[in-house]
């Protein structure tokens, strides 16, 4: 059984993409999750009119400021909440709203790192809005993937 096992059960979208980096897991992960470039900013200004009209529990993102990365269920990480972790091998965080549930997840895997996204649909809502953010949270993840494999500076 794989530390994931809990989050993939029963999941009804789960996408992993593989990148090879010479980071340690620490510095892959600040590199993900300090990386915010402007484009994205732009989509979630997008997202926030979207999220009204659908009635999202949650329609402005929980934006909390993390110095060290935490391992620790309850951990801060970005906008996400530290669900499960081992800093030497693995990190799941993730995201909860009316509509559906959001992991990512973060493994070491020989030569580089994995990360995944993980999505539980909780009404109808959640397949229709996963389906209008698909296309850019593929440009997302890979982008956040490149930022993550960076050489610290």
């Amino acid at each position: 059984m794989t530390e994931l096992e809990p989050f993939l059960d029963g999941a009804d979208y789960v996408e992993f993409k593989e990148i090879e980096s010479e980071n340690s897991l620490r510095e892959f992960i600040a590199g993900v999750f300090g990386w915010s470039p402007g484009w994205v900013k732009v989509l979630y200004g997008l997202r926030y009119p979207l999220a009204r009209v659908l009635r999202l529990e949650t329609a402005r993102p929980r934006r909390r400021r993390t110095g060290e990365i935490g391992f620790e269920p309850g951990d801060a990480v970005g906008s996400f909440t530290v669900r499960a972790g081992d800093p030497e091998r693995y990190l799941v965080v993730g995201a909860d709203d009316s509509h559906l549930s959001g992991y990512l997840t973060v493994e070491a895997v020989p030569r580089g790192f994995r990360l995944g996204t993980i999505v539980h649909f909780h009404n109808r809502v959640g397949p229709a809005y996963f389906a209008l953010i698909k296309p850019f949270h593929h440009l997302v993840i890979r982008a956040m993937l490149r930022a993550g494999a960076a050489r610290p500076a």
